[in-house]
């Protein structure tokens, strides 16, 4: 089969199409065709080898979506021919954090297309348990830019930040795609939405896709301009995910008692905090990361009936894999970039 491959870390160039064996299934698992897999920021950080153990040469790709061709041993009850999209968490089943549900907490958390070989691929093998159908009504490109941007969005708002009807929320760096999704789950949870991102193209795409309030961080002082829109009051949540740059500002647009929820650092990890403003106003500061099995089919459940939708930025050949991967590194995107075999 054809793959986006690498041997070693480093820059786009990295990125090369190879032919490589197909892998088998073996028990529990089910061989998938792949229609299309969707990029993500983690499949850049894989690339450039930062921070992260990974199999060596490497094929990423952790959003997929496609069709079963063949299911390994015990995995018989998965149908040849099923158009499904895969949830790419991996982990062990036997802690004492997968016993209680919260498995991004287990020790042997890993991600599809991270810590293994993923979907930037003709094929893919992955635990069957692991493949969820999808209706005929959604396009293999949607399905695929579903599974990490919305699970760690559902999770971080629902879960983790507990996001109320009526609360105020503030998405950070709205035009990244779990920024983006973000947006969406909170006003179907019944938020009013404040988003923050950059040029004014950006700001008319995220103000379409349902934020009540968009502020070009390049204008102005959002943590400023919350206050004013919100009778000097603040937001009850910050959603974060650049991290350095607007950590301290994300942290001034709270209310009293507010939420700062994080789940990344795209921008610089140093977030300064002045802890006598935290304990005083009694801020929480809540981490977060993917999501649980049944928060994964949560999300899943309510972008099948058509509430969510991701935003596709362009449809890309797999052999212009290495054009992908710079144009995500360039920020050139808005929503999805999406690979097809």
């Amino acid at each position: 089969m054809r793959a986006a491959i690498f041997h070693e870390y480093g820059g786009p160039e990295v990125i090369r199409i190879e032919e490589v064996t197909t892998p088998e299934p073996g028990p529990g698992e089910v061989l998938v065709r792949v229609r299309a897999a969707a990029m993500n920021h983690l499949d850049l950080w894989v690339r450039r080898g930062i921070g992260i153990e990974t199999t060596m040469p490497h094929i990423g790709g952790s959003d997929i979506a496609g069709v079963v061709e063949t299911a390994g041993p015990n995995a018989q009850e998965v149908d040849a021919g099923t158009r499904v999209v895969v949830n790419p968490s991996l982990w062990c089943g036997r802690c004492a954090y997968c016993a209680r549900g919260e498995h991004p907490l287990c020790d042997r958390y890993r991600i599809l297309g991270e810590h293994t070989n993923g979907g930037f691929a003709e094929f893919v093998a992955v635990p069957a348990a692991n493949v969820y159908p999808i209706p005929e009504t959604i396009s293999f490109e949607h399905a695929a830019a579903l599974p990490i941007s919305y699970q760690t969005a559902w999770r971080a708002l629902i879960t983790r930040a507990a996001l109320q009807p009526g609360e105020d929320v503030l998405v950070i760096g709205a035009s990244g795609g779990t920024a983006m999704a973000a947006v969406q789950i909170a006003k179907l949870a019944g938020a009013r939405v404040f988003a923050l991102t950059n040029g004014a193209e950006n700001v008319a795409r995220i103000r379409a896709l349902g934020a009540d309030v968009v502020y070009d961080r390049a204008e102005v002082d959002f943590a400023r301009e919350v206050q004013r829109d919100t009778g000097k009051r603040g937001v009850d949540v910050v959603v974060e995910n650049v991290g350095e740059p607007t950590w301290q500002s994300s942290l001034r647009a709270l209310a009293k008692g507010g939420r700062l929820v994080t789940y990344g650092a795209t921008a610089g990890h140093r977030g300064v905090t002045d802890l006598r403003v935290l304990f005083w106003k009694q801020f929480q500061i809540i981490g977060t990361t993917m999501a649980t099995r049944a928060e994964f089919e949560a999300m899943l459940r309510v972008a099948l009936r058509g509430e969510l939708v991701p935003t596709i930025d362009i449809l890309l050949p797999l052999d212009e894999a290495c054009a992908a991967h710079e144009r995500l590194e360039a920020g050139a995107q808005f929503g999805k970039i999406v690979l097809v075999p």
